[in-house]
């Protein structure tokens, strides 16, 4: 099993996109994969997560409490402005300008962990990072959706707070409390969970991109474009971020990582169940699931080889 675990692991990104372009060009290969059910699959993942973790995974918290607030600062400062600028920018309608909003106003991608670890940056600092801007998402994420959409759409900052709440909080305490109390089995499932969610994260974007096949088609180079410089331009300014406060390179990789990989899974799921009346609106979250999972496997291999380099060149 960890053979099969450290492979899907290491083709993460070519499966995730293999699985896009055929729910793309062949949806109703797809289409049995209900959008209703993206709430329970994105709870597996968060339930997951919670299995790898335990409480000392916060005392990074407490012993470097200024790393983790300057690296969650920036991040709903830096992601959401981009969005709407990017937005605003490409004229986009107001369906996919909610969907790209939502992606920005969440909180760090879980997969962002991972890519650091691969990176040989700061996993600790990455692991607090995701952990407390997870933890403020139920009231970040409502908050920057009302301020940057208010003028455009009504954003239901009850109904999100309690999704965000439903869908990551109870999940990941679940998680955390069931490593705690049955660390003996779970252990042994660590193996296991890289496949279980990889899975559950196929299936979102299998369902979300099947069942909005014709509307992606019509607009997707325009959301392709802001997708991809959404992205890039979050591991560049969080990357100059960690420069301006003097971090070391692991610091600077783990914050470039953790701002630039958003939840864009928990950004599809507040699309359909905030925002029902707009279709649309999940289209830019799937598109970010994809392409962020590509990105980050190449920022990897990229990390990687400028410390293999720097290596070398102090030998």
């Amino acid at each position: 099993m960890k053979k099969i675990s450290d492979f899907i692991g290491k083709y993460m990104a070519v499966i995730v996109l293999a699985v896009s372009v055929l729910a793309l060009f062949m949806p109703v290969t797809c289409l049995w994969i209900q959008t209703g059910w993206i709430n329970y699959l994105l709870m597996i993942v968060m339930f997951g997560m919670g299995l790898t973790m335990k409480a000392e995974d916060f005392a990074v918290v407490f012993t470097r409490p200024r790393d983790v607030i300057i690296g969650c600062m920036a991040q709903y400062l830096i992601m959401p402005a981009l969005a709407f600028g990017l937005g605003r920018i490409f004229g986009l309608p107001e369906e996919l300008l909610v969907g790209v909003i939502l992606v920005g106003t969440c909180p760090g991608g879980t997969s962002s962990n991972v890519i650091t670890y691969l990176s040989k940056g700061d996993t600790a600092l990455s692991v607090g990072m995701t952990s407390i801007s997870t933890l403020l998402a139920p009231i970040l994420t409502p908050a920057l959706t009302y301020l940057y959409l208010r003028t455009s759409v009504e954003v239901d900052i009850k109904s999100m707070f309690i999704s965000i709440i439903q869908v990551v909080l109870v999940p990941i305490g679940l998680g955390m409390l069931a490593n705690k109390i049955f660390a003996k089995y779970t252990t042994k499932l660590k193996d296991v969970l890289p496949v279980v969610s990889i899975t559950a994260i196929c299936f979102i974007v299998a369902a979300v991109v099947s069942h909005n096949s014709e509307n992606i088609k019509t607009t997707g180079a325009v959301i392709i474009i802001i997708v991809i410089l959404h992205n890039l331009l979050g591991y560049l300014l969080g990357y100059l971020t960690g420069t301006v406060f003097k971090m070391d390179i692991s610091r600077k990789k783990a914050i470039s990582i953790e701002i630039g990989m958003q939840n864009s899974g928990l950004a599809t799921t507040l699309a359909a169940s905030s925002f029902p009346n707009l279709a649309m609106a999940t289209v830019p979250g799937a598109m970010f699931s994809v392409w962020h999972n590509i990105s980050g496997a190449i920022l990897a291999g990229v990390f990687r080889r400028i410390d293999q380099e720097r290596e070398k060149t102090s030998t």
